[in-house]
């Protein structure tokens, strides 16, 4: 079987994360690596856990950046760090995400290639 298109990022992680395309584009990255057919038990499954390292990956990068932020004693900084940080902590959480039917109809469509 041919190459699939990849899967799309949820559209509530894509709504969430619009002022970090390069945070959308890591997790499309991670996404991508669904577009080969291949024998897969959980596809869908596997893809959420895959989104959900990555994000839990933003928000221990955005931690790190608030106490880089806070150490240097620059407010606006540290007042930036907290807000990223606060919405990478919430985009790490799948029940604000998982019920996208973008991501879970792609899987459905495409059952025949994981198998």
């Amino acid at each position: 079987m041919s190459r699939l298109t990849p899967p799309p990022v949820p559209f509530k992680l894509r709504e969430m994360l619009k002022g970090y395309p390069e945070h959308l584009a890591r997790l499309q990255e991670v996404l991508n690596e669904f577009a080969e057919p291949q024998s897969r038990v959980q596809p869908f499954d596997e893809a959420v856990w895959a989104l959900q390292d990555t994000l839990e990956a933003f928000m221990h990068e955005a931690e790190a950046e608030q106490k880089v932020a806070e150490s240097d004693n620059d407010p606006e900084a540290v007042e930036k760090a907290k807000e990223k940080a606060s919405l990478m902590s919430r985009a790490s959480f799948k029940h604000r995400w998982i019920d996208d039917e973008g991501l879970e109809k792609y899987f459905e469509e495409n059952k025949g290639a994981f198998e």
